[in-house]
């Protein structure tokens, strides 16, 4: 039986991580993360919610090394719960993935019809009050394609692209801190925040697993590891993903409060880019963080693409869902039919344009921390070290806090009507494919 290719070194690890992570929301809903907390409870909320995250990362490490295995949760439930817990704890994770392939090429449209206006024409019909574009579904389909491909033919292809995009996407980010560092003025950052200090970064942690999502993905290859990789560089990967993660999110927020005023910036599309033109009084900032948030863009989809295959190529081979999602391309060492699924509902999401973005961030953090607490939870039940115990447990309690904080309507921002109906609809989904896989 052919196997996946084993290509992948430490430095692809990360790239595909930290890339899983790193998409476009610094740039397309900064003036989102800034209503929630204001400048400091925002930078406080990821900055938080990093090291709150790194008990689960440990966690996450810990399984990689027992098990290897490509359907990462799915086959650490299944070491301790029923085979239906073990396949809807799977489906979730998936989901936390997956949903980001559409969510980036609606924002591909986004970010080009900023700059020509021209596509916003030729409106298909609207959900809610936003409208849909077919200049932009269709702008949103080639790289789609071409990620799809990318991903057909080859791991290391994936991996090399996906460490020029990252590295290309932290010079940006140095250069563009560099600049907000000399041209802006303290005072930008006044009020510190836009609620009370707990509100706000409570605010702000409900999003973090959304954008943070990514630095579990690394046990999704663990099947696909160069056979000289060291079993301790797995948690390495995680650590640094998650790092750099927070880190760059945190820097983010402060660069852009720090370049103008913060609440000028609320309500205006793209407020990372004005802040800048704001603060230089010249456009070609806005170019470069065009640019970056261009490379950004490529680097998430493909990071998230490539977990998502991952998920539904193991999910083919346990035979939870068809089998022939768990196929393997001879030549290529692909899990193909899994990438032409991803490919097929990625185009499909894209039908949903821009009234998929912010909902889709609430059910996507829902559906990671739905995965890290089972992950940890299986561990305490698998490891009864006491020192073990202790990194477990407080994983199981971070993630039980992050679930509570969507469902509970007595927190602000708890999941809405229209986001119940999503996560029912992906429920339903995935219901219909296992019990139908024959």
């Amino acid at each position: 039986m052919t196997k996946l290719a084993r290509k992948l070194r430490l430095h692809d690890y990360f790239a595909l991580a930290f890339g899983t992570m790193i998409g476009t929301g610094w740039l397309v809903l900064m003036d989102d993360w800034l209503g929630r907390g204001g400048p400091l409870g925002a930078i406080l909320g990821y900055t938080i919610g990093g090291i709150i995250l790194l008990p689960i990362g440990y966690v996450y490490g810990q399984w990689v090394q027992r098990l290897p295995d490509a359907a990462g949760e799915a086959a650490y439930t299944a070491q301790v719960f029923p085979p239906i817990v073990s396949y809807f704890t799977g489906w979730m994770m998936l989901l936390a993935y997956f949903i980001v392939c559409p969510w980036e090429a609606v924002a591909l449209g986004k970010l080009v019809a900023y700059i020509f206006p021209s596509l916003n024409t030729v409106e298909l019909y609207r959900i809610g009050d936003q409208p849909v574009f077919l200049p932009r579904v269709v702008l949103g389909v080639g790289p789609t394609i071409f990620l799809g491909v990318l991903n057909y033919r080859g791991i290391r292809l994936s991996a090399n692209f996906q460490k020029l995009m990252t590295s290309a996407v932290l010079l940006c980010f140095l250069v563009i801190v560099s600049v907000s560092a000399t041209r802006g003025v303290p005072a930008n950052f006044h009020p510190l925040f836009n609620t009370t200090p707990l509100i706000s970064i409570l605010l702000t942690l409900q999003i973090v697993p959304y954008f943070m999502t990514g630095f579990e993905s690394v046990p999704k290859y663990a099947e696909e590891s160069n056979p000289e990789f060291r079993q301790g560089n797995y948690m390495w990967a995680i650590a640094l993903a998650l790092g750099m993660g927070a880190f760059f999110y945190s820097m983010c927020i402060a660069a852009v409060t720090y370049a103008a005023p913060w609440r000028s910036l609320l309500g205006k599309r793209f407020a990372t880019a004005i802040a800048f033109e704001s603060a230089l009084k010249a456009h070609w900032p806005v170019t470069l963080i065009f640019t970056m948030a261009l490379l950004g863009l490529f680097q998430c989809f493909n990071g998230n693409f490539a977990a998502s295959t991952r998920l539904l190529f193991a999910f083919g081979r346990r035979g939870t869902i068809h089998a022939s999602f768990g196929s393997v391309h001879e030549q290529f060492q692909t899990p193909h039919v899994a990438v032409l699924g991803v490919t097929a509902g990625s185009i499909a999401g894209l039908f949903l344009g821009d009234a998929l973005l912010v909902p889709v961030t609430e059910v996507g953090s829902m559906a990671s921390a739905l995965g890290w607490f089972a992950a940890c939870a299986s561990f305490w039940m698998v490891d009864s070290r006491a020192g073990v115990r202790i990194a477990t447990g407080l994983g199981v309690l971070v993630s039980l806090v992050f679930i509570l904080m969507k469902v509970l309507p007595v927190v602000p921002r708890h999941f809405s009507p229209a986001e119940w109906i999503a996560f029912g609809i992906w429920i339903v989904l995935g219901a219909a494919l296992h019990w139908g896989r024959s």
